[in-house]
């Protein structure tokens, strides 16, 4: 079993500063990609930021220079550093994973996502 618990989200002024985390948890390999996502009502959940096992990140252009992804591999955790925020930044956050992990002696690999925390960011 593989859990990702994530945690750091709230309310916040606009140009104020959250920072999430994510740490995977259980019977781990190794981890792959990690990212952060959002979703709003009525919307389909759409990628902020990702980083690979190498620590290269990605940034979707509406929080480049804003947002920073970075990832601790000796604790299983990401990040996402969220500054300059905007109204328009408000979404329940998800992060997700792809993580080899070992069940009953096998290895698989599969993408796992955490329960999502909102950020709420106030005009």
């Amino acid at each position: 079993q593989v859990h990702l618990v994530e945690s750091g989200g709230g309310l916040v002024q606009a140009g104020g500063s959250l920072r999430l985390s994510c740490e995977a948890s259980g019977s781990i390999v190794s981890i792959l990609g990690m990212g952060w996502y959002r979703q709003t009502p009525g919307n389909q959940r759409v990628l902020v930021a990702s980083i690979t096992s190498g620590g290269s990140p990605n940034y979707v252009d509406s929080v480049k220079g804003r947002f920073t992804i970075s990832r601790d591999n000796s604790r299983n955790t990401v990040y996402l550093q969220m500054n300059s925020l905007r109204p328009e930044d408000t979404a329940v956050y998800y992060c997700n994973s792809e993580i080899v992990s070992r069940t009953m002696g096998r290895v698989s690999s599969y993408t796992y996502w955490g329960q999502g925390t909102q950020v709420t960011v106030s005009s």
